[in-house]
């Protein structure tokens, strides 16, 4: 039976050989998820290792390396997945929804007729207009998540998440105007 001291040892010991396999295999975008990676390496561990399923046929450093190593595969298909779910709903309704309630609060829309369709593509073309940490909330918002759920997914504070959605939709109402698509 392992004691927790044991297995603190363990983490202490093989820290840098866990954290090198998820700099080499985690995508860098995900960099946020690290800590994350390697808490789920070492719960994997020690659930493994308390069952006495480690068979030593190679160093502890090694098993711990490949499972920190598909852990970050693993996140990396996780969190790409929540990625292209974020883009298409961004891409549904729900941006309807968004430029509508957005426009009747905060100006007004040129033409109330203005086809669904348009109002999409005004809105895709204001969006790619504005910095991408600012663009990524809004689309997250778009998608339905709550700023705890984007919070965690961008890897920032709530706070954070908070004053970037509301920075970009008055940097959106800037661009919008420049191009006429609401009245001043």
């Amino acid at each position: 039976m392992m004691t927790e001291s044991e297995f603190t040892e363990i983490v202490g010991s093989t820290r840098d050989v866990v954290l090198s396999a998820i700099e080499k295999n985690l995508a860098e975008r995900f960099s946020y998820a690290i800590d994350d990676v390697a808490q789920e390496t070492y719960f994997r561990a020690y659930k493994a290792l308390k069952k006495d399923q480690f068979r030593k046929e190679s160093k502890l450093s090694t098993w711990l390396y490949a499972i920190a190593r598909n852990e970050s595969l693993r996140m990396n298909d996780k969190l790409r997945r929540e990625e292209e779910r974020a883009e298409k709903f961004a891409r549904s309704k729900k941006e309807e929804d968004f430029i509508t309630v957005n426009s009747t609060v905060n100006g007004n829309l040129r033409d109330s007729e203005t086809n669904h369709q348009e109002v999409i593509g005004m809105l895709r073309s204001i969006l790619v207009k504005i910095p991408e940490k600012y663009r990524r909330v809004l689309e997250f918002y778009l998608a339905g998540y709550s700023e705890k759920q984007i919070a965690e997914t961008m890897g920032v504070k709530p706070g954070t998440v908070k004053s970037r959605a509301a920075r970009g939709k008055e940097m959106m109402k800037r661009v919008g105007r420049m191009e006429k698509f609401y009245e001043e």
